[in-house]
């Protein structure tokens, strides 16, 4: 998941307060649980020489970087560990073995860049969660703290590269589009269709993420918006979900694995790709507050929409419905955060609960219609 920071009105240091996640592991216990966990995995010795748990870790995941020896070699491994229930996680599940199976697929069936998988681990016992093992990728990750547009590669790039950046992203949703959708995503309920059933799920995470406390009427007003302007639909496909380039390990501008698979999902194109334009303008409009120029011309909606068209045959539609749809998304997460904060006393509530949605205004505008008259 995203990890944002926010400005005007809100604490420069929001980020930290909305992500009370530091990992409470200890780097030497670790080594030996994963130590004894590896050697039920291979035949002949191991050994996990060194465990780094990052400062900074996810807020919807634990990750875990290990270097581990077998069969005279040493690997470089990246361990995702779900939650613990104590963490107060951003989301009412996890199932990292699904996400694990989705990758596995998606290797399997295109050319997607993806880290090398090892093992899914379901039994809690070794770690005190279900967790995964892959391979570490290096290369560069546009940053989210502080965000890629208030200074960071990505905006000292000179345009030719990040023309390269946006085009081969974008070529890599297309073809994770292409990839034949696998058993394992949720389907749709009785006669709902892929995107109703979405919505519906998006529902219930709100339902969930409110429950004992105040919640937030713009987010209530924008559900209701959602049912009442449903575009017709595109065939469904395999959606990668957390479609945004900070999900991605570049090297020269090109990805070198796709990350984070928890919200993959059955349904329409333009939901990664309204997901793709909305992070990045969420990212810029924190820039203008902030009196950054930020990357004004990254990521364009026209762009992103011409070049999918041109990778697939396929002209994206409704792309008003779908950026909103998008926005809305991230108001609910976005209002989760904020609870956690409040729950571990890092953060009040607010008088007024919308306040607890960094970008309550490209919401409200969006929902207007008059969002997209002032972008370039």
């Amino acid at each position: 998941m995203s990890e944002e920071t926010s400005v005007a009105g809100i604490s420069p240091t929001a980020d930290e307060v909305a992500r009370p996640s530091s990992s409470k592991r200890v780097p030497e216990s670790l080594r030996e649980s994963l130590a004894g966990w590896l050697v039920t995995r291979l035949d002949g010795p191991a050994t996990v020489t060194r465990v780094d748990v990052p400062a900074a870790n996810g807020m919807s995941s634990e990750t875990i970087l290990l270097d581990a020896e077998w069969a005279g070699q040493t690997h470089h491994l990246v361990a995702r560990i779900a939650p613990q229930p104590d963490s107060d996680p951003v989301f009412p599940a996890y199932d990292l073995d699904r996400q694990f199976r989705i990758i596995a697929h998606v290797a399997r069936s295109t050319d997607v860049p993806l880290p090398t998988l090892y093992w899914s681990e379901t039994d809690p016992s070794f770690l005190g969660a279900p967790f995964f093992v892959m391979g570490r990728v290096d290369g560069d990750v546009p940053p989210d703290v502080m965000p890629y547009t208030f200074g960071s590669w990505v905006s000292e790039a000179s345009d030719d590269d990040r023309t390269l950046l946006q085009n081969e992203t974008i070529r890599v949703i297309s073809e994770i589009h292409r990839c034949p959708v696998p058993p394992l995503l949720d389907l749709p309920v009785g006669d709902e269709t892929p995107l109703q059933a979405h919505i519906r799920r998006l529902h219930e995470f709100y339902e969930w993420a409110a429950t004992g406390r105040t919640g937030s009427p713009l987010i209530e007003r924008a559900l209701t918006w959602l049912t009442d302007n449903l575009p017709e639909e595109s065939d469904a496909v395999l959606s990668w979900g957390d479609s945004r380039i900070g999900n991605i390990i570049y090297s020269d501008f090109r990805p070198r694995a796709v990350l984070d698979w928890e919200m993959a999902s059955y349904g329409p194109r333009e939901l990664d790709l309204a997901w793709l334009i909305f992070l990045h303008r969420f990212f810029q409009d924190l820039a203008g507050l902030a009196g950054l120029a930020g990357i004004p011309s990254f990521l364009r909606r026209d762009d992103v929409v011409a070049q999918y068209a041109r990778l697939t045959g396929y002209q994206p539609r409704d792309l008003d419905f779908y950026t909103a749809y998008s926005a809305i998304i991230h108001a609910v997460i976005m209002f989760r955060i904020q609870c956690r904060a409040i729950d571990f006393g890092q953060a009040q509530a607010p008088s007024d609960p919308d306040d607890m949605i960094l970008h309550r205004a490209t919401v409200e505008a969006m929902l207007a219609g008059t969002y997209w008259e002032n972008i370039k």
